[in-house]
């Protein structure tokens, strides 16, 4: 069996709800939209959510693969997204915890991802040249730029909604920032 795994996690505080925070990471919308390489997420026909993705490794190029992931968790403090049932190739774990601190939520996030073939060449024509661990490194690499992408650009939106918010609750503050 030939395996490549990339994990990533990281934790960020954000000035927001915690409501704010579960319906933003909980909108897929959001991941296609701010994340790279998530070209698109879709549900079919059963309910199950296929996630495509794009990582561009060096050696053998863009690796594309359609991850279905089912919701397995579903709380106000954690989203928990898990390979669909009967899923063997593309694996997809997804996890967000929220925690109220103050005006502020910590967001914990957890990823990670497994690409299975019975031989390197059902993966690429060079990945057994290349091997498991060179292309699992890059992997790791790639990942870890799309999600702190992603985080990055999810701090700016959620704490300007924030301060959008901010401002309609308390009219007069909008002017005197413009003074």
């Amino acid at each position: 069996m030939f395996r490549i795994k990339a994990s990533y996690k990281d934790q960020l505080e954000l000035k927001t709800t915690l409501e704010r925070a579960r319906e933003f990471f909980g909108e897929l919308r959001n991941f296609v939209d701010l994340m790279p390489g998530i070209e698109a997420i879709r549900k079919d026909a059963s309910g199950i959510m296929r996630w495509m993705v794009r990582a561009d490794v060096p050696v053998i190029g863009a690796v594309r693969a359609s991850f279905a992931v089912q919701k397995t968790d579903d709380q106000p403090g954690r989203l928990e997204w898990s390979p669909a049932t009967g899923e063997m190739k593309n694996y997809l774990r997804y996890v967000a915890a929220f925690e109220e601190r103050g005006h502020k939520v910590l967001i914990r996030i957890a990823q990670h991802v497994e690409l299975r073939r019975p031989q390197a060449r059902d993966l690429h024509m060079l990945a057994g040249l290349v091997g498991e661990g060179a292309i699992s490194a890059e992997m790791q690499k790639r990942v870890a730029e799309m999600i702190k992408t992603f985080l990055e650009r999810a701090r700016v939106k959620l704490e300007a909604l924030e301060v959008e918010s901010a401002d309609r609750d308390d009219p007069g503050s909008a002017s005197v920032l413009a003074c």
